[in-house]
């Protein structure tokens, strides 16, 4: 990446984002910080992320999703290339996920 993302200001907003208690604090929040068509591309990112790793194909994400095959290949690279960010938290979900279903 050719910019510097690691900058204080990053940093606070990444401190303020690891304040939030529920996920009615993240709608509070994000709704404020994002505009409504920002906060739909990055679920829409999530949501095309999720699906490549189900092995689904560019075609059904794109009519699942409405993203366009460039951002799904954008979202493919950074599953391939990029820094495990995804996995890292699909990972945590699933453990959470695997979590809840043993109590």
């Amino acid at each position: 990446m050719g910019k510097n993302l690691r900058t204080e200001a990053v940093d606070h907003l990444f401190d303020a984002i690891l304040c939030l208690e529920s996920k009615e604090e993240c709608y509070t929040f994000f709704e404020d910080v994002c505009t409504v068509n920002e906060l739909l591309s990055l679920s829409q990112r999530f949501e095309v992320a999720r699906m490549l790793r189900d092995q689904k194909t560019y075609l059904d994400i794109a009519e699942k999703t409405g993203a366009s095959t460039a951002t799904i290949s954008r979202v493919n690279r950074s599953l391939n290339y990029g820094n495990d960010g995804y996995d890292m938290v699909f990972g945590r979900m699933e453990e959470e996920s695997d979590a809840g279903q043993d109590t």
